[in-house]
């Protein structure tokens, strides 16, 4: 009621009672060509009031002031339409019931021609309050620059109406660009489509906008690559909106998330769609620990698990920096409460058995804690392993002791078939989870998820290539063959929930992380973002604007190419087309544990040279045994598994 009695709000119920007034008092004109007799005119004074009073009613319960004119829908529209009709119908039966006198009944063609009338007028006036607001002219948006949009899609035309609205933009769309062919010389929102985006080159050569606009967050890496390299041969500059997980993850203004074009968005790799929601229900109202909290991957996963509402969330890390971060970030600008800071390392089992798990009793565990930078772990095999192995140890056995439902690993394309120290260490956390998964006597369903590398994570190739680039060069690159997968953090983590989800006891998941990318074409690309032009160290450097890139050869212990999987294991189908799992005979679970305390007894020695040959003789030598049935639990059986799909890795 005090919205109602806004002066807005009054404004517009002022304006309805004049419209169903007229509709009322026209309704009878028409019926009688000269106007009503006698009678009927008593008729017409005794109801007019009590007909606006009784649609005004109808219209307010119908939550017709609920909603601005400006930004009437489609949606508003048929809402308005039935409440107009429930209205008419509820006047005249009240004026049919109400009429003292036999001869005063309302006639049915008046009560037909006041519904059409009042439908007119009311549905009319909104759509003539919105075409009035949004009209360039009328609002006075001062032209600014000159856009070409991409996308006439919903996004597209979303946007253009936003830049027609709102003269804080700065922007003038003088024209879409659209694969469909049907849209081809129509116009949206009043801009017209001047071609398909293979025209584009055309396009731009004619028009010379001032920047170009993607306004297509499901399309695909190339066709991004496409348009930028089109607009950069022309010196356009070329911005975006945000790709689903980011548009998902902020605020519903896409005006207010345009932003330039990113490497991300041009490494040619289909978006992942996840129902987030539906395959993270096993989430809501439960107890989650992440482990690793404040790091890339950790701190993803609480973002994205904060958006379920878990009763709590427990946050582990031994870096007060981040993990001060991520909290201020689910707590101040988040408002999710629920957070809980644990300051603490992995490999502490007291301090995890008392201030974590006796005291909140976590149902699911997600362990994404690690140190994972292969250079310095070679370097540093001791703290690899008492991190690594023994840290997911420690918590695996915390797990399955209290009884936590799903225990979520969060592992590495480095594990398969590991030449360094970092890839053994994640091995063993694999083989650890596999065995913990097949004990018979413990009820925690034990999960892995191995993936290449994600963008932008802390000390990854991109945020170096960057830095790089801004100092003018030279970027580094290994060798001109090496090759990675590559992911985005969030895409990266919704999978890794999804297989939480979906994933049975001792399993291991693969993400299918498409096609492998050139270091070098990810150097270039991301040169060319920055308004520079690369030079591979063959080229002669011919301008200021060049930047160099130099090959500086392989590190111990890295690969050219990594694996995804190796030549021991099946690969299989899952729910998802991005998920899938691996089938191989797991280790003995008696052979790990003597191995795992082998290591424990060296690494506490401090004996590096020997924690180093111990490593790779286990990964090199394992023991294993036929995987058992636990099909009734939710585990696979080897013989349901797909044959290993043969790919070049």
């Amino acid at each position: 009621m005090r919205q109602l009695l806004s002066p807005h709000r009054l404004w517009q119920l002022a304006v309805d009672a004049m419209i169903v007034a007229a509709a009322w008092w026209l309704a009878f004109q028409l019926r009688f060509d000269h106007g009503p007799n006698l009678i009927y005119s008593r008729l017409l004074d005794r109801t007019i009031l009590l007909v606006v009073c009784i649609k005004l009613i109808v219209f307010i319960a119908f939550g017709f002031y609920n909603r601005w004119w400006r930004y009437v829908s489609i949606r508003d529209m048929w809402a308005t339409v039935r409440g107009v009709v429930v209205a008419c119908l509820i006047a005249d039966l009240t004026v049919y019931l109400v009429s003292p006198e036999h001869t005063l009944r309302l006639p049915r063609s008046i009560a037909a021609i006041d519904l059409i009338l009042t439908l007119m007028f009311v549905t009319g006036s909104r759509l003539l309050a919105r075409t009035a607001m949004e009209r360039p002219g009328l609002t006075m948006v001062a032209r600014g620059k000159e856009v070409i949009v991409v996308g006439a899609g919903d996004a597209g035309r979303l946007i253009v109406q936003e830049m027609q609205r709102s003269r804080m933009l700065n922007y003038t769309p003088i024209g879409f660009v659209d694969d469909d062919p049907r849209k081809r010389h129509t116009r949206i929102m009043g801009v017209r489509v001047l071609g398909t985006i293979e025209e584009l080159p055309r396009v731009l050569r004619e028009h010379r906008p001032d920047e170009v606009l993607i306004a297509m967050p499901s399309v695909s890496g190339d066709v991004r690559r496409r348009i930028f390299e089109n607009a950069q041969q022309l010196r356009v500059v070329v911005k975006t909106l945000p790709g689903l997980y980011e548009l998902i993850a902020g605020d519903l203004n896409l005006a207010g998330q345009i932003r330039p074009v990113q490497v991300e968005d041009v490494l040619g790799r289909e978006p992942v769609e996840v129902d987030f929601h539906e395959v993270a229900s096993y989430l809501e109202g439960h107890t989650v620990l992440v482990t690793g909290a404040g790091g890339s991957i950790g701190s993803e996963l609480c973002r994205q698990i904060a958006r379920v509402r878990p009763s709590r969330l427990i946050l582990v890390d031994n870096a007060e920096g981040p993990l001060f971060e991520i909290e201020r970030e689910l707590v101040a600008e988040r408002d999710f409460t629920a957070a809980l800071t644990k300051l603490a390392d992995v490999t502490d089992r007291k301090a995890l058995r008392r201030e974590v798990f006796e005291k909140y009793q976590p149902t699911v565990v997600f362990h994404a804690a690690a140190y994972k930078h292969v250079a310095m772990l070679n370097t540093h095999p001791l703290a690899s392993v008492r991190n690594n192995v023994l840290g997911t140890r420690v918590l695996a056995e915390l797990s399955a002791e209290f009884g936590v439902e799903r225990f979520v690993l969060i592992s590495t394309d480095k594990a398969v078939n590991p030449k360094n120290v970092m890839g053994q260490s994640k091995a063993l956390c694999e083989w650890i989870v596999e065995s913990f998964g097949h004990r018979r006597d413990v009820a925690t369903r034990f999960v892995a998820v191995r993936f290449g590398n994600v963008l932008n994570s802390s000390g990854s190739v991109i945020p170096i290539f960057r830095k790089q680039i801004e100092r003018g060069g030279p970027v580094t690159v290994t060798h001109p063959e090496m090759t990675r997968y590559f992911m985005t953090i969030p895409e990266a983590v919704s999978l890794v929930v999804q297989a939480g989800a979906i994933g049975g006891r001792g399993q291991v998941f693969v993400l299918d992380m498409g096609e492998p990318v050139r270091i070098v074409d990810l150097a270039q690309n991301m040169i060319r973002l920055s308004g520079k032009e690369p030079r591979l160290p063959d080229d002669p450097v011919s301008g200021p604007r060049d930047v160099r890139i130099a090959y500086v050869g392989s590190k111990p212990g890295e690969k050219y190419h990594e694996e995804l999987w190796g030549q021991d294991e099946a690969v299989g189908q899952t729910a998802h087309p991005k998920i899938l799992r691996l089938s191989r005979s797991p280790v003995d679970p008696d052979w790990l544990a003597e191995q795992l305390e082998e290591l424990e007894r060296l690494a506490d020695e401090g004996d590096t040279l020997e924690v180093v040959g111990k490593l790779q003789k286990v990964v090199d030598q394992p023991q294993r045994v036929e995987a058992p049935n636990l099909s009734d639990t939710g585990s696979y059986v080897l013989d349901e598994m797909q044959p290993r799909v043969d790919t070049n890795l």
